[in-house]
């Protein structure tokens, strides 16, 4: 099992870790919560040790279930989950953004209960676009949640370079999760990781599905699931439609993604161990098939640079 460093601080983990928003419930249509007790119970088995979450996933319903699953098994992982959006669990009514240094305490308090923890590894900031000249005020609730032994690090869910860096001089902060992918991703913020040292953790790393390669220009997603909407901070799909242009370059490079055994997926997760030493992708997954097909990309290893070399070369034609 391939490792790497969470940014600056002496914690290891799988070179891929898991994305709980889908098993949440709310946004990803149907989930049978028994499967996803199983697919986390496969990934364990597996050597997966790092599970990204949410409190607004399903309002808190993804952390139950993660809590539920990891049971015995939680001292040997690491659990990131996020703060600052929030959503009522029985109701799915969203609550009023927050950032009060109060309002971090209770919801990390909360999200404990749910991860049935009694410490967060990786407490992130979920406010993406905040101001980081009114942020002081969140890094010292966040310093004091350290202190006190609640959380051992934290980060921020964030695709701007400004907000990536604002906390960089903190011994404690460790982390940014972008959006990043073949097809997004800011490079700015990205060098940003690289420069203080990092983690750049990849949320969406198979564009929300679409480098899976299991939809076409005739693919029709219900409205149920959060790409079937329009969404304008979803690139991949339109309305439940995929994005053409992008299934269009994805033939263009299928052939070296999908070389040496690998399926698009694994080539897609590849590309991004090959991209920077600081990326950990953190795909989706619903079913125990999906985090075999993941997972399995580890054992393929980066591509190789010419192999990204040539990718980069039929993209910017």
């Amino acid at each position: 099992m391939f490792q790497r460093n969470l940014g600056k601080s002496d914690i290891t983990v799988s070179l891929l870790g898991l994305g709980c928003w889908a098993i949440g419930g709310d946004a990803w249509g149907k989930v049978n919560d028994q499967e996803s007790i199983r697919a986390i119970h496969r990934a364990l088995d597996l050597g997966v040790t790092f599970y990204d979450t949410a409190n607004v996933y399903g309002g808190g319903h993804s952390e139950r279930v993660l809590g539920e699953a990891l049971g015995t098994k939680r001292s040997d992982v690491i659990v990131a989950t996020k703060f600052g959006n929030g959503q009522d669990e029985q109701t799915g009514q969203p609550f009023s953004k927050q950032s009060a240094a109060q309002f971090i305490v209770n919801a990390c308090e909360a999200s404990l209960r749910r991860l049935n923890t009694d410490y967060i590894d990786l407490y992130q900031f979920h406010l993406n676009n905040y101001d980081p000249l009114d942020a002081e005020p969140v890094r010292n609730a966040l310093d004091s949640l350290v202190q006190s032994g609640k959380i051992r690090y934290y980060g921020w869910s964030t695709d701007g370079p400004e907000q990536a860096q604002a906390f960089a001089d903190s011994e404690h902060y460790i982390a940014v999760q972008q959006r990043l992918n073949l097809f997004e991703g800011d490079e700015t913020t990205l060098a940003v990781c690289e420069e203080h040292n990092l983690a750049s953790i990849n949320r969406g790393p198979l564009a929300m599905g679409l480098l899976t390669g299991k939809y076409s220009n005739e693919s029709q997603l219900s409205s149920d699931d959060i790409r079937g909407r329009n969404m304008s901070w979803i690139k991949s799909f339109t309305n439940g439609k995929p994005n053409a242009m992008w299934l269009s370059r994805l033939e263009q490079v299928r052939h070296i993604l999908a070389s040496e055994g690998r399926t698009l997926t694994q080539g897609a997760l590849a590309w991004l161990w090959g991209r920077s030493t600081q990326t950990i992708p953190i795909p989706g997954f619903k079913t125990v098939e999906q985090v075999e097909e993941n997972v399995r990309a580890i054992t393929f290893g980066p591509l190789r640079e010419e192999q990204m070399q040539t990718i980069g070369n039929l993209l910017n034609d």
